[in-house]
């Protein structure tokens, strides 16, 4: 049986917490005895105890006639320390290592990327051989600061065609669009600044903010962008800093962004202190563009992120960052200070793949399979009464919810011991709802093991 702990042990393991979690940093100060006294409701012996224990530990220090203060080096970062624990079936970062390292027989429809057998092998292969005839200097030594500049030159005229106004010099090459992001959010974040997300959002986005100790706001995304009424309200109660969200294709709704909706979203930006990061990453699977932010902007407050891993190869990590100029130079400067130089042989690989002609004949194939995989997926979950939450126009997700009264995570989990990996609500939202849903990745549930194991779990959970 499992002993109850006496009261300085729940001070000191409330003050280890937080120096776990850098809530509390080195130098920081403690409050004072009596106060901390007061606001737990113990008495002042059982404080001076506790901070006696934590002073022989060596994690504080008093100092005569100023107070008690937190010393010795910063507490490694360990992310499972930055927020409540989770399930294991509903961690995000746990979900995201069991699909990588999944065996052959275990099926992944909670994974965010397409099947390997989906994707334009020879195209990659042709572009690896003749990135390996490329010169010396591209093989073997460091790349130029903003990348190559042919491809930065192509993605400047990608971007024109969705209306965002931009040249090769305001385009910066990454190893990938999750190290582009990280990259903008050391650029314009500090400790304790206000972050807004969606909510539900890509569940890495939650992920990459606790890193930089920042506070999230979620806002509910509606079938047309976000909830203009509680956005207007968090900018008014919070002053945020940074606002992150996809265009295009919302990950995990598959909701797009309404003209009308941006154009108001933009009015409430613009007369607020906020900068907007847009995360591109589902561009290609469009069929008719959705409003960009960074257009409608012309690149003043918004800054344009992308890459092509979800439709080209995730093994080639090349992303990029468009944005206006004096912010390109800044980012290149820390870019250097952080990575120094990115992958030169994937940007090589990149630009061929992209323009060896066989690219826009691969999307137009993708769009047909994953039009008929969205069709079969929301059949096949129907009979199990799971609903899509909108039917999306395009894309690799359906947000999805379940029957009343059944649990993403409790579902999850069963699957999980069954070889069928998900992607439970709770992992995208901390919203009260949000164990309601599942998001399907709908090209990686085409097998019938899947609805079967659904329907076991279903099956059990009812009962």
């Amino acid at each position: 049986m499992q002993q109850t702990k006496t009261k300085i042990e729940i001070v000191i393991s409330e003050i280890e917490q937080q120096i776990k979690n850098r809530s509390l940093m080195p130098g920081a100060r403690l409050p004072s005895v009596r106060k901390l006294a007061s606001d737990l409701g113990f008495s002042v012996s059982t404080i001076v105890e506790a901070y006696e224990r934590l002073i022989a530990l060596g994690k504080i220090e008093s100092r005569t006639g100023s107070g008690f203060y937190i010393v010795g080096p910063l507490a490694p970062l360990s992310l499972s320390e930055l927020s409540p624990q989770l399930e294991r079936s509903v961690d995000p970062l746990w979900i995201s290592r069991q699909s990588l390292e999944a065996k052959a027989d275990v099926f992944k429809p909670g994974c965010g990327w397409l099947p390997d057998d989906w994707m334009p092998l020879d195209s990659i292969r042709k572009g690896l051989r003749s990135a390996a005839r490329s010169s010396d200097a591209c093989l073997m030594g460091y790349s130029a600061p903003l990348g190559l500049p042919a491809l930065r030159d192509l993605l400047a005229r990608r971007a024109q065609s969705k209306g965002i106004d931009a040249n090769l010099n305001q385009v910066l090459l990454t190893d990938s669009g999750t190290q582009a992001i990280d990259l903008v959010f050391r650029f314009l974040l500090k400790p304790d600044d206000v972050v807004l997300i969606d909510d539900p959002c890509y569940f890495n986005f939650h992920a990459l903010l606790k890193v930089h100790q920042v506070k999230v706001v979620g806002v509910p995304y509606t079938a047309n962008g976000p909830d203009l009424e509680a956005f207007k309200e968090a900018i008014e109660k919070y002053d945020p800093r940074l606002y992150i969200t996809n265009s295009g294709i919302h990950n995990p709704t598959g909701a797009t962004l309404s003209l009308s909706t941006a154009h108001q979203l933009l009015k409430l930006i613009e007369q607020s202190n906020l900068i907007v990061v847009e995360d591109d990453i589902f561009s290609d699977f469009e069929y008719t563009p959705a409003p960009r932010l960074a257009a409608l902007d012309n690149l003043s407050r918004v800054i344009f992120i992308g890459s092509f891993s979800k439709t080209l190869s995730a093994s080639i990590r090349c992303g990029y960052i468009i944005a206006k100029p004096e912010w390109v130079d800044q980012l290149t400067d820390l870019k250097i200070a952080t990575t120094f130089s990115h992958n030169g042989v994937s940007a090589e690989v990149l630009l061929s793949a992209l323009t060896d002609g066989s690219y826009r004949k691969h999307l137009e194939l993708l769009k047909v399979r994953l039009a008929k995989a969205m069709h079969d997926t929301i059949t096949k979950l129907e009979p199990l009464g799971i609903r899509p939450w909108i039917k999306p126009q395009a894309g690799i997700f359906v947000w999805c919810h379940l029957p009343e009264g059944l649990e993403a995570s409790k579902i999850a989990k069963y699957c999980i011991n069954h070889n069928v990996i998900l992607a439970p609500g709770n992992a995208f939202s901390q919203a009260p709802n949000a164990g309601q849903f599942i998001r399907f990745n709908v090209a990686q549930s085409n097998h019938a093991h899947i609805y079967k194991t659904l329907a076991d779990a279903i099956q059990q959970e009812s009962s």
